[in-house]
């Protein structure tokens, strides 16, 4: 073993880890908000000691700035101006603005796979077809 390298087997389960620690920080939080906030801390930790990177659903579910757990509506504000998401910690003060772009094209991209489903993987699939034989203006 390389010096700093993991063995897989080591990343797959600091993942799992992670992620047990996000979920339990979430059903922790009504309850006890301290807990849920040190649960993140942890997943932290584990996240910068095996350099494995934290999922993209729980990202956004702590503050960048005092690292303590977001959730919606009760210590954190959550607004789309411009573009973007805005998330605003109530504990520090902090704004995290994530690109928008990103979940429009996931809808989208969401969107032509379900309708690809729909029609059948055999058939062609048409987009901007505006008459009944399926050929553009032009043609």
């Amino acid at each position: 073993m390389r010096r700093g390298k993991r063995p897989g087997w080591m990343l797959k389960i600091a993942r799992e880890r992670i992620d047990i620690l996000f979920r339990m920080a979430d059903r922790e939080f009504a309850a006890n908000p301290g807990r849920s906030h040190r649960y993140t801390e942890l997943a932290r930790n584990i996240s910068m000691k095996y350099r494995v990177r934290i999922p993209r659903e729980w990202r956004r579910r702590f503050c960048r700035r005092c690292y303590s757990f977001l959730k919606p509506g009760s210590n954190c504000t959550v607004r789309i101006s411009g573009g973007k998401v805005n998330f605003r910690c109530h504990e520090c003060g902090h704004i995290m603005r994530f690109p928008y772009i990103q979940e429009k094209k996931e809808k989208r991209r969401n969107k032509i796979e379900s309708h690809t489903i729909k029609k059948g993987a055999d058939e062609p699939v048409t987009f901007g077809a505006h008459n009944k034989r399926g050929k553009g203006r032009g043609d």
